[in-house]
């Protein structure tokens, strides 16, 4: 969920600090007061190309920071572990400077971030659906995670993408071995070589790190013994020592204590270390007898610790990469065993190819039967949006064996009657495909990964009973689903659905243009919705047809 944004000194934005809350809100204001803020200032903090030219006049740079919760966002939590940018809480900060050089800067939770690493946690995030920006219902890698989302065949995906994989893996290797057979029986020696000498070494992560330890002891042995000698001597050699000292404070304090009662807190402390004194003592002299000069085992430690670097120079490798590119060496001596039988490659692949097969024509099945289950919801969804005779269509079109399974998702559509169907974005204009994409959200959203949406002027080319099907959608949308939504709208039956109303104006302030954005009480929405409908002068009459709309 977007919790906060704050910009400032953006375009006619001098400062704007705005909190929101889940459900459907609503951005609404004259045309050119500055309602497309909100939507360029989140692009830019969510990875958008910026320039100078939105740095507002006068100041050094624009700074945009946008505030997610994302508890319950799996996806997002995961890949900010992945890049080691998760926080101790759920808030996720994406923060991005635009200078006036044109020079920008890009963090998350603090952490400075590459653009693309911006884009890539907003598409977790929120998604945008906007006249004059690509949105990614446009791409088809994004309509077949819908289908996909909407049948819950996200297990089957992940089980299709790793078949695949294995058997892609098998069928390059074994067309390279047949090109190269000689090469790869040479890497098969060399392996078997180098396998065998790590087996002598008798390698493990654990093992090199105590052998280093015990190296280090072995290596200090003398100097430990004395050391150890010296400190026994001083704790307690003679009447000097640290002990007799510390026995003669004991007698001094206990004849004091029958004098002063008051003294017996600081006798037993003196008891206490008394009694920690004489521990020390002890432990000091059971290490002593462990410890020994010991050149034999001295220099059997020594000679497995230069046969690991011996081995590592060999094969230009560090000691602490062995253990898992051990692992690694006998997958690939595994492979290569296989390739060079060739009765047993064959049979490997056939069963890689067969598994992959059988997977992907059960993915199919389930994929065209929510096709099916699709196209009727969206269609009957489009014409609710005033799309009378418009039809949608899923398209599964047969490629290649792929990641992705043996089909192409497709979302096509026909605007009137007996039209041709074909892809969305070569059919509809900028307001159509707002409403197409509405259309396919309420049908799919449940399962959606997205958590907010934004909708631009989804309202463009439609009035009257439309609009407010519309903005119940959108009212849907967010309390079915809770999802949070966002719609910058001119329709009045759309922005009385909402549970928070914003209203962007637009003021002269010391000379200067500034755009703000307040959130509404109910009489600034009744006040705001009659502007809505009658324009300039406001009546009794849309007042009272405002109060009608949001009761």
């Amino acid at each position: 969920m977007l919790e906060n944004l704050s910009i400032k000194n953006f375009v006619i934005v001098d400062y704007l600090e705005l909190n929101f809350k889940g459900g459907f809100s609503a951005l609404t204001g004259e045309t050119g007061a500055g309602k497309s803020i909100l939507i360029g200032a989140l692009s830019l903090a969510l990875g958008q190309r910026g320039d100078s030219g939105v740095v507002r006049q006068n100041t050094d740079k624009s700074d945009i920071s946008a505030t997610f919760n994302v508890q319950g966002n799996e996806y997002a939590q995961e890949w900010l572990k992945k890049n080691e940018l998760e926080s101790n809480e759920y808030d996720v900060l994406l923060r991005r400077v635009i200078y006036q050089d044109g020079r920008t800067k890009g963090f998350i939770n603090g952490v400075p971030a590459t653009i693309n690493q911006l884009k890539s946690i907003g598409e977790l995030l929120i998604d945008i659906y906007s006249q004059n920006s690509h949105h990614s219902l446009l791409k088809n890698s994004i309509q077949r995670e819908i289908l996909d989302n909407f049948s819950g065949l996200n297990n089957e995906v992940l089980e299709i993408k790793e078949l695949y994989d294995n058997w892609h893996k098998l069928f390059i290797e074994n067309e390279n071995f047949k090109k190269n057979k000689e090469s790869y029986i040479e890497e098969l020696k060399e392996l078997e070589e180098k396998n065998k000498e790590f087996i002598a070494l008798d390698f493990s992560l654990s093992g090199w790190q105590d052998i280093q330890e015990n190296h280090k002891m072995l290596s200090n042995s003398a100097e430990l013994i004395n050391g150890v000698q010296e400190c026994i001597a001083r704790l307690d050699n003679d009447d000097s020592s640290a002990s007799s000292q510390i026995s003669q404070l004991q007698i001094n304090l206990s004849n004091l204590a029958d004098l002063d009662k008051s003294l017996g807190n600081q006798l037993k402390i003196i008891d206490t270390i008394s009694m920690e004194v004489s521990e020390l003592i002890r432990e000091l002299n059971h290490y002593l007898h462990t410890l020994e000069i010991n050149e034999e085992l001295k220099h059997e430690v020594e000679s497995k610790i230069q046969n690991t670097y011996d081995f590592c120079r060999k094969y230009r490798l560090k000691p602490e990469e062995l253990e898992a590119l051990s692992k690694d060496w006998q997958v690939r001596y595994d492979l290569l065993v296989n390739l060079i039988d060739a009765e047993g490659i064959t049979e490997v692949l056939t069963e890689a190819k067969y598994s992959y097969d059988q997977a992907a024509l059960r993915l199919s099945k389930k994929r065209g039967k929510a096709a099916l289950e699709l196209n009727s919801i969206i269609t009957d969804k489009l014409k609710d949006l005033s799309f009378t005779h418009g039809k949608f269509h899923v398209n599964l079109k047969s490629i290649e064996p792929s990641a992705n399974g043996n089909e192409q998702v497709e979302f096509l559509i026909s605007t009137y009657l007996n039209a041709e169907s074909k892809p969305i974005q070569k059919v509809a204009s900028g307001g159509e495909l707002s409403r197409i994409s509405l259309a396919i959200r309420v049908a799919s959203v449940k399962k959606a990964n997205i958590p907010v949406m934004i909708f631009d002027e989804v309202d463009v080319g439609i009035g009257g009973g439309v609009a407010e099907v519309v903005g119940k959608l959108l009212k849907d949308l967010a309390d079915d689903t809770r999802h949070q939504i966002f719609a910058i709208t001119h329709l009045p039956q759309v922005a009385a659905q909402s549970l928070n109303h914003f209203k962007v104006s637009k003021k002269q302030i010391n000379g200067e243009t500034v755009s703000q954005i307040n959130l509404l009480d109910q009489s600034g929405r009744v006040k705001e919705l009659a502007r809505m409908l009658g324009g300039v002068k406001i009546t009794d009459t849309t007042i009272e047809h405002a109060k009608e709309l949001l009761s």
